[in-house]
């Protein structure tokens, strides 16, 4: 996938309001940010991030801490204030951030293996040759595979069978790209199936990425002709629900998706 546009500002006026009116409540009853981290099952950086300004609170999330903290409704009620069309602020995201603090990430491609599971050569050939943009990549797959006590990130991979044959430099770099891909799929934390090429389905619109975060709240990363889009709008987020649920209709199995990766493989040989 692309990088992301970034748009973001230095910070959001809503979120450090939000922030800040949750610290003040927490510190005049005494409350430790870790013990606000055990009852919303998410880790205490995330409430430090939440009460700077620089994170969004889930709806859940803010009812359990105002209830903790005996806010009458009051946190709540700001809440709602900051997010009155439905749709939480900032409505920008910094995508690699996103992806690299996801706990999961769900992507589907129909056009060519994806930016996550490419190799050096493959990618390099889609980015014509951008040093700086390879690097970029090749550091974006480190969540993949990290063992800095930190947990590898899920990534559940649904591929549109074309992908396999539309070639992408050189014969012998889709066999490269094809190898690794049996490769990286046999890690414990990574699954990918193979999509059935035949048929219209609403996948056929577009890639996109859902990223499930540590708090359980979800962004979607879309492509689009333009730019990619990040959203965590909850009307978006149904639709690509929707459409995972037709792909997993359509996805072979594990085992199934290896045997279709090794006989195009073949070709490429």
């Amino acid at each position: 996938m692309a990088a992301v546009r970034r748009q973001r500002p230095r910070e959001s006026a809503a979120l450090i309001a939000f922030g800040r009116q949750m610290r003040r409540l927490r510190e005049s009853k005494g409350i430790k940010q870790e013990t606000i981290a055990h009852l919303t099952k998410v880790s205490p950086a995330q409430v430090s991030r939440i009460e700077a300004g620089k994170k969004r609170a889930t709806r859940p999330f803010v009812e359990i801490v105002d209830d903790h903290l005996e806010a009458g409704g009051a946190l709540i009620a700001l809440w709602e204030d900051l997010n009155k069309d439905g749709h939480p602020v900032p409505v920008w995201f910094d995508w690699p951030q996103i992806e690299g603090d996801a706990v999961m990430l769900v992507c589907w491609e129909h056009g060519v293996i994806p930016g996550l599971l490419q190799t050096p050569a493959y990618m390099s050939v889609l980015l014509k040759g951008n040093q700086e943009a390879i690097d970029l990549r090749l550091r974006r797959q480190s969540i993949l595979t990290r063992d800095d006590g930190t947990p590898p990130t899920l990534f559940v991979l649904l591929l549109d069978g074309h992908a396999l044959y539309r070639q992408v430099g050189s014969a012998e770099t889709m066999k490269e790209q094809l190898e690794h891909l049996l490769t990286m799929g046999m890690l414990p934390n990574i699954t990918i199936q193979v999509v059935l090429a035949s048929g219209e389905h609403t996948g056929n619109s577009g890639d996109f990425m859902i990223a499930t975060m540590e708090d359980r709240s979800e962004v979607a990363y879309v492509e689009t002709a333009i730019r990619g889009i990040a959203t965590d709008n909850p009307a978006d987020l149904a639709t690509l629900a929707r459409t995972l649920i037709e792909l997993r209709a359509r996805a072979l199995t594990e085992d199934a998706s290896r045997e279709v990766i090794r006989k195009a493989t073949e070709k490429w040989t």
